[in-house]
This record gives structure tokens, sequence and C-alpha cells, in this order.
């Protein structure tokens, strides 16, 4: 199945949206934008050139994914939040040629109106909550709230608090898959089942 494109939006020649995609009203793809399948493209996105989108990401409203950024699969991107690539620009100062790389791993979300400053990279599945500033990079599976963004948890794939403290080691078991995890020497990850 083609990508659905919303009339009013505007997807620049030489894109690439992969099949299911819905891009929705006032939405800006630029021309080097390489998108996946089945992703949803809010109201008012803007998508730059050197971004690529994995597949089943959901980018919701007012949204701009800046060049320089990479989604992978199965991200969330909450309303409003906000992606940087330049740490620390001037409106007088050309800064084009020092854009700092962001990644954004498998299965991570992030939360209404949080900001992940350029340079950072988010662990799989971790969640970012709503409103936080990430300026370092983020561990898998970590929960991240606050200005700046402290861990205060662990999360898992299916988006529930584990209960696990937040270094040391441990096990816990996520509530709705059974699905097991692991935290060695404050590493967290899924034991294979």
């Amino acid at each position: 199945m083609a990508a659905t494109v919303h009339s009013s939006a505007i997807v620049d020649t030489g894109a690439t949206l992969g099949d299911a995609t819905r891009v929705w009203h006032f939405v800006h793809v630029c021309g080097g934008a390489r998108i996946g399948a089945g992703c949803s493209l809010g109201q008012n996105v803007f998508v730059g050139n050197d971004v690529v989108i994995g597949n089943n990401v959901k980018i919701q409203n007012n949204v701009s994914v800046y060049d320089a950024v990479t989604i992978e699969d199965d991200v969330f991107c909450g309303p409003s939040m906000v992606f940087t690539n330049v740490y620390n620009p001037r409106s007088a100062v050309t800064r084009k040629d020092e854009y700092r790389k962001t990644l954004v791993k498998r299965g991570a979300t992030l939360g209404a109106n949080c900001t992940i400053v350029c340079g950072s990279t988010v662990g799989a599945y971790a969640f970012v909550g709503a409103g936080a500033v990430i300026n370092r990079d983020v561990p898998d599976f970590a929960l991240m709230v606050g200005v700046p963004a402290r861990q205060v948890g662990w999360m898992s794939r299916f988006g529930e608090r584990l209960a696990l403290p937040i270094a040391g080691d441990g096990e816990a078991v996520c509530e709705h898959t059974g699905e097991r995890y692991t935290l060695q020497d404050g590493i967290c990850a899924l034991i294979n089942n």
C-alpha cells in the first residue's frame, strides 16, 4: 500500500516514503529525507534533508526533525517535542558545518514537549518523560524525567516501569508480557526467553 499524503502537505522531490506511511495536514518533508514504512507524521511536522526515520515511527503534531537526526524503528515522538542540531546557535554565525548527530534507538518514547539536545543518543526502549531535557546519552530502557533529565527508573519494551534499582544488580519481570529483564553493573537488558 502506497504512502498517503494529505493535500496540504509538501513532500519535496527526492524524499522517500515507505509503504502505508501517512503524512497529515501542513507537513513538509524535504527532498533528502528517508522515511520508512507504516509511519505517521502528524499535523505541522517538518522533516529535514539529512534525516533518516525507520519503520512504524509515530511523530505527533508540531515536531520538527532537523538535519543530522536518525530515528530507528518503533519510536514515538510526542506532541511538540523538540530536536536540535546546533549546540551553540547564533543568528549571525553560520554553523551548518557543525551539526551534531542525534540518534534515537529502536522503541524509544520521547514524551510531549521534551527536548533532545543535539549530539545525544537515546537508548533502545528508553522513555523520556514529558517536558524533560536530554543533554547527554540515555541508556537502553532508562526512564528519564526533569530539567536537565535524570534517570528515575527502568521501563520494559511494553512501556511499563520495572521494579529495578537505578544502579547495581537485579532482575524484574514485565507484568504485561512476562518478559524478564536483568540489571547488571548499571546496564539493563532483556533476558532471552
